[in-house]
């Protein structure tokens, strides 16, 4: 499968409709976006039950600033609509397949658990205030 573009109208979607998403935020002018661009390409043939998915950083501003993004390339892992990954840097083959392992390996369970733990802390910390 090769990489799809996201827009700011087709994030959601995408990310509800796929177990697995990896978005690249990326920018024209940028060289180790340039340089991850193949890396990544082939990672999307390779595991065909991924959506590989680029963000254009300059055209899609709102977007990447919904994720804060300050440095590209920047690569999200996102599970069941879960972002797990999130960092900065061009990765290297190995690293990127090293990436889908681990992100296919989690625990989407004990992540939910995790999380219903950390909402439910906040609420009792805003109720003490």
């Amino acid at each position: 499968m090769a990489t799809v573009d996201l827009t700011e109208s087709s994030f959601s979607e995408t990310i509800k409709g796929s177990p697995i998403v990896f978005v690249d935020f990326w920018a024209a002018w940028c060289g180790p976006c340039r340089n991850f661009a193949p890396v990544y390409e082939k990672a999307s043939e390779s595991h065909p039950d991924i959506v590989f998915a680029k963000v254009d950083t300059e055209a899609e501003r709102g977007l990447s600033g919904s994720f804060d993004i300050s440095s590209i390339p920047t690569l999200l892992a996102i599970r069941d609509g879960v972002v797990l990954y999130s960092q900065a840097g061009a990765l290297p083959q190995e690293g990127l397949d090293n990436l889908i392992a681990a992100i296919r390996d989690v625990d989407m369970e004990a992540v939910r658990l995790e999380i219903a733990k950390a909402n439910e802390s906040k609420s009792q910390d805003l109720r003490a205030e």
